[in-house]
């Protein structure tokens, strides 16, 4: 589970670091990318709710 937490840090690192980009200097390529990362977060915390279900268990 401290992979999952870890690779959940990095992808809400990329994520900051595109939308504030795309929010201060109106990068279109960083908001795309950010909303990519935003899936792949959203996918890193489904996969981090079922296995902290499987350790309360």
């Amino acid at each position: 589970m401290q992979e999952l937490i870890e690779t959940i840090a990095g992808l809400y690192a990329a994520f900051e670091k595109d939308a504030k980009a795309q929010l201060e200097s109106g990068n279109k390529a960083a908001g795309t990318r950010a909303r990519k990362a935003s899936l792949e977060i959203e996918k890193a915390m489904k996969a981090f709710r079922k296995q902290s279900l499987e350790a309360a268990k």
